[in-house]
């Protein structure tokens, strides 16, 4: 079965060499140039080397142009049908391409949206400038305030010493009745 498939792949190419050959100028000329000599020599030619007969409508000529025409028919329709299965095989890879490229773009699109949806709730320029404007008016308004909330918290252990019982103030400092 490998082999026949081979084959026909080997006979295919070459069919497809033949049809594409015979669909060139160059073919049209070669055969218009052949058909001419054939048709001079044995008009002009000398009498006894001609081989085919003008009285008789040039029959071996006819001959030879039809047993061509039906050769070359076959071929030219077999060239087509595989020239449809490549281009069957490329529009159902087009397909899948164009599928691929279209989920891809929808997945874009999803997340653009989801940046802008993101970059929505973000703040913008003005409203940054304006807090740190605010945040400088308060500054510019009591700045001992802000001295006095540092100095609040000059314990390392970040303990409010004003809130803090001194050791000599504790219960065991004070003087008991006796």
């Amino acid at each position: 079965m490998r082999e026949e498939v081979g084959g026909n792949e080997v006979f295919g190419r070459w069919t497809e060499g033949i049809a594409r050959g015979m669909g060139t100028p160059w073919f049209l000329l070669v055969l218009t140039l052949f058909c001419v000599a054939w048709l001079v020599w044995n008009i002009l030619g000398p009498e006894h080397l001609r081989f085919d007969s003008a009285a008789l409508g040039f029959t071996a000529l006819t001959l030879i142009l039809s047993l061509q025409a039906s050769y070359a028919a076959p071929m030219i329709l077999l060239a087509q049908n595989r020239q449809d299965d490549r281009d069957r095989v490329q529009i159902e890879q087009d397909r899948q391409r164009a599928e691929r490229n279209l989920a891809d773009t929808e997945f874009l699109a999803r997340e653009v949206v989801a940046l802008r949806l993101a970059i929505k709730d973000l703040p913008d320029r003005d409203f940054v400038r304006a807090e740190l404007r605010a945040l400088l008016a308060e500054l510019a308004e009591d700045p001992q305030e802000e001295t006095r909330a540092e100095s609040d918290f000059d314990e390392p252990d970040g303990t409010d010493p004003a809130r803090t019982p001194s050791p000599s103030n504790g219960p065991e400092d004070e003087p008991r009745d006796a």
